[in-house]
């Protein structure tokens, strides 16, 4: 959960606004906020006797790649929302921060982690996720993004700069058909969201925008006795069916193109896909 430092123009009104917008939401009460309470009671005093403060994350506070201001809780939500968030999933969040997002999956029942670089957010994001009872399924990991396992994931949550989005797109794009990718504001350059929403109740950065993994499928399928041509940029489709022109979009492993006037949905399995078209029938195409 970052923004850019001193890139863009105005930060000192975007660090007031943050500060009033972007309030973590509040733990419940448990016996794991009571012993975490107790560990932070220590180490605040520990800290006192050794003559320093216990560590307060600032909003502009400088990081690796940029400067730390928090996704607004109301942001929050709908990211998770947008991505369908279940007890199914494993949430990764890239620029973790004070671990709102992760804590706030894991509140849905996912497992989380969250991905940050600053050692004392770290120890922050694991006392909040003790106090807020879901230590067990919100893990933190002090590590670098770039050099990060996406893999296992099934969402990733991001609030970073387009540039580092650009840099992290081919990872991003290489992961399973169907993962969904949500980021706070910011674009992934000329890969289009497939979704994008705006929340009322927030003073700075509230938009959320979707991606979601395409299956790939470029290249020469066959349609019964026709031959399915597809080129592919990102989900969107253009090619032909026979010596019909078509247009389509990927949605995940999901298909639909239209030839003329009939329109094809579908399933993306590997080398073959199938599904049903206008009218009813159902088709295949095999590579």
């Amino acid at each position: 959960m970052f923004l850019a430092p001193a890139r863009r123009p105005g930060l000192a009104v975007i660090v007031a606004l943050a500060l009033l917008a972007a309030a973590p939401a509040a733990a419940p009460r448990t016996a794991a906020r009571t012993g975490a309470q107790t560990a932070a009671q220590t180490a605040a005093q520990t800290a006192a006797q050794a003559g320093q403060k216990p560590f307060e994350p600032r909003v502009g506070q400088a990081g690796k790649d940029v400067v730390w201001v928090p996704t607004p809780q109301v942001l929050v939500d709908k990211m998770l929302d947008m991505a369908n968030v279940t007890a199914t999933d494993f949430v990764i969040d890239l620029g973790s921060g004070d671990g709102r997002t992760v804590i706030t999956a894991a509140r849905r029942g996912a497992r989380a982690l969250g991905v940050e670089f600053n050692p004392d957010m770290v120890a922050l994001s694991r006392k909040n996720a003790a106090e807020a009872g879901v230590g067990d399924r919100a893990t933190f990991s002090q590590a670098d993004l770039f050099e990060t396992d996406l893999t296992r994931a099934t969402v990733i949550t991001m609030f970073l700069l387009p540039d580092i989005n650009l840099k992290l797109r081919p990872k991003l794009l290489d992961l399973k058909p169907g993962t969904r990718v949500v980021s706070n504001s910011f674009t992934m350059g000329d890969w289009s969201a497939d979704e994008r929403e705006t929340v009322d109740d927030c003073q700075s950065y509230c938009t959320a925008l979707l991606w979601i993994v395409p299956a790939r499928v470029q290249g020469t399928w066959r349609l019964g006795d026709q031959t399915l041509t597809l080129n592919q940029e990102y989900q969107m489709l253009t090619g032909t069916l026979g010596s019909q022109a078509i247009t389509g979009q990927m949605k995940g492993e999901a298909i639909t193109f239209t030839a003329g006037d009939t329109t094809y949905t579908g399933t993306v399995r590997g080398a073959t896909m199938d599904g049903t078209r206008t009218g009813g029938a159902t088709w295949r195409a095999t590579r």
